[in-house]
C-alpha cells in the first residue's frame, strides 16, 4: 500500500494499473468507511481512498479546525481491513494550489435545500473538491455512503450533467448495533448524549413504517418526531422531511420511492441520517 501526497506521483501511478475504484473521505476512518472501500475493491482491480479535510464545505463557525487528522491511524485500519493500493493524501496547497479556488461547481438549487438551507455553499465545496479528485484519480468508479443522501444525490446529478467518465456506486450507510449511523462526528458525543442518538433512526423507521402502513400525512410524522426530540433535549432540529429519493423534490401522493431525510443537533454535534421507503 502506497501513500502518496502529490498529484504529480498519483498521475504516475494511475498511468501503470488498470480498473481504478475511488473511495474520497476526509478521514478520522470507521467501519463505515471500511464498508465503502470493500465495495470499491469488488468493482475495480485497485482501489484508491482519498484523506483530505476540504476547507471549501465547511461553513463559518463549523468544525473545520477541529476535525480530527488521523492519518497514521486511518492507513492502520485501512490496512487491518484489507488494504488498498493507494491513499492519496495531499496537503492543502498541494489540492489548492491558488489558495483562493476561483472556478467552483455550482450544483442546482436542490443543493440549497435540506442540509444546504443550514449549510450555505456546503455542497459546492463538496461538489467542487470532489470534481477536482475525479480528475486527479481518473477513476472508472467511485463508491458513496447514503447516509450523506443528498451529498450522493448532488455527486450523480454533477457527473451525469458533466459526462463525468465516472460511475457511481451507492453504500448502504453504516450503522452500529443499536442503529446510529456511524459518523466521525459521533466521537464529539458524551456519554449521555451516544446513548440518546439513535433516537434518530428510531424515528426513521416509526416514520416508514407508518408509511408503509398507509400515512400520507408527511406534515404530521414530521411534528410528532420533532415534539420528541425537543422533550429529550434535542435542539435545532433542522428538518424532518418525507422527499421523492429520485429527484428530492418533496414527496408527492403518487411516488413510490421515498426517502426520510433528518438532521438535528444533541448538544454541539450536528447529526443526520435518514432511511429509505419503496411503495408499490
Amino acid at each position: 500500500m502506497k501513500i502518496i501526497h502529490t498529484i504529480a506521483e498519483l498521475r504516475e501511478w494511475r498511468k501503470t494499473v488498470g480498473t481504478v475504484a475511488f473511495v474520497p473521505t476526509m478521514g478520522n476512518l470507521h467501519a463505515g468507511h471500511m464498508a465503502l472501500i470493500q465495495e470499491a475493491r469488488r468493482q475495480a482491480a485497485h482501489t484508491v481512498v482519498s484523506i483530505f479535510v476540504n476547507r471549501l464545505q465547511f461553513g463559518q463557525g463549523e468544525d473545520f479546525e477541529r476535525y480530527p487528522r488521523t492519518l497514521e491511524a486511518d492507513a492502520a485500519l485501512i490496512t487491518v481491513n484489507g488494504g488498498v493500493d493507494v491513499i492519496f493524501a495531499p496537503d492543502e496547497k498541494e489540492l489548492y494550489p491558488n489558495v483562493i479556488q476561483q472556478y467552483q461547481v455550482n450544483p442546482p438549487a436542490i443543493a440549497d435545500e435540506l442540509c444546504g438551507a443550514f449549510r450555505p455553499g456546503h455542497f459546492r465545496g463538496v461538489a467542487t473538491v470532489v470534481s477536482k479528485l475525479f480528475n486527479i484519480v481518473e477513476a472508472d468508479v467511485a463508491c458513496f455512503g447514503k447516509k450523506d443522501y443528498q451529498q450522493l444525490a448532488v455527486i450523480q446529478g454533477m457527473v451525469n450533467d458533466l459526462n463525468m467518465p465516472i460511475r457511481i456506486v451507492p453504500v448502504d450507510t453504516g450503522r452500529a448495533e443499536d442503529g446510529l449511523a456511524l459518523s466521525s462526528r459521533n466521537g464529539y458525543l458524551n456519554e449521555a448524549q451516544r446513548a440518546e442518538a439513535p433516537r434518530l433512526y428510531y424515528h426513521l423507521c416509526r416514520m416508514k413504517r407508518a408509511i408503509e402502513a398507509g400515512e400520507r400525512d408527511y406534515s404530521k410524522l414530521a411534528i410528532e418526531t420533532v415534539a420528541d426530540l425537543r422533550v429529550r433535549g434535542w435542539h435545532e432540529i433542522d428538518y424532518v422531511e418525507t422527499r421523492n429519493a429520485i429527484s428530492l423534490k418533496p414527496a408527492a401522493a403518487g411516488d413510490k420511492q421515498l426517502v426520510i431525510l433528518i438532521a438535528a443537533r444533541l448538544g454541539t454535534t450536528r447529526l443526520i441520517d435518514n432511511i429509505e421507503v419503496q411503495l408499490g
